[in-house]
């Protein structure tokens, strides 16, 4: 049976579903089988950033309906053993129930071995429908106060569910930053919130671009290493952590630090 977790934040642009987009393909390419589902109707958009936007001809919501058989609403990602179920388009999101969501999920489970889901940020119904049909969590934040001010208040919520784990993903931290005193590194967050810290993942221009052109980023880049570790910790339930400051300690670090404070 699949192993369930939920992926959500307190706000919005945070990169959650970016880096839920990026654990699917590194927990692929572990050869795991992988189902992400795209559970904020109405805002959807993970079959974008899968760059599937296109062929996507049912939908979570035509499944549920029984307008079509589930598989025929699995897009699977090409030589991949990668899969993603669309979120319904123009559907009215209190249709789609905690319940019918849950049975939806039961049909399939058997057939992976991890069920990521996209939840809306945020608190509202939507957020409660994912994280019900889920036995783990993971918590996306980034190193500002709104963000980590609300995800506080998503954890406070996630802790009354009966959740077999609640991990912590502190996304786009600036290394540089982080040795120079300027932002809150991930242990400090972690400590902050109370909540385990299983990833890091630093600042990466390469995410905004691939973002902006439709499609995630397949390339090595220092975010996808670090991701592939995340995934690496999911799997083996180990906790080590990608060095965000590597490269910018010492003199040669300064050296950049005060480079870039110049520009």
């Amino acid at each position: 049976m699949a192993r369930k977790i939920v992926v959500t934040s307190g706000k919005g642009g945070v990169g959650k579903t970016s880096v839920l987009a990026s654990l699917g393909i590194c927990l692929a390419a572990k050869g795991k089988n992988v189902l992400m589902i795209d559970g904020d109707v109405g805002l959807n958009n993970l079959d974008v950033v899968m760059g599937m936007e296109s062929r996507v001809v049912f939908d979570m919501a035509d499944a549920i309906d029984g307008k079509c058989h589930i598989n025929q609403a699995l897009l699977q990602e090409e030589g991949s053993s990668l899969y993603l179920l669309p979120s319904a388009h123009a559907y009215s999101s209190e249709r789609i129930t905690s319940a019918s969501f849950r049975e939806l999920i039961g049909r399939i489970e058997n057939m992976f071995d991890f069920i990521l889901i996209d939840c809306p940020a945020g608190i509202d119904g939507g957020f409660h429908r994912a994280v019900s049909c889920c036995d783990e969590a993971l918590l996306v934040t980034t190193p500002h106060i709104p963000a980590i001010r609300d995800g506080d208040k998503v954890l406070a919520i996630l802790r009354s569910y009966k959740l077999n784990s609640i991990n912590l993903i502190v996304n786009r931290i600036r290394g540089d930053f982080v040795v120079s005193g300027k932002m809150m590194s991930g242990g400090e967050i972690s400590n902050v919130l109370r909540c385990p810290l299983i990833g890091t993942v630093p600042e990466d221009d390469a995410v905004t671009v691939y973002s902006q052109l439709g499609r995630i980023g397949m390339n090595r880049s220092a975010s996808r290493d670090a991701i592939d570790m995340i995934a690496g910790n999911i799997v083996d339930n180990t906790y080590r952590l990608y060095d965000v400051t590597k490269g910018h300690r010492g003199l040669i670090g300064k050296l950049k630090r005060l480079m870039t404070s110049r520009i």
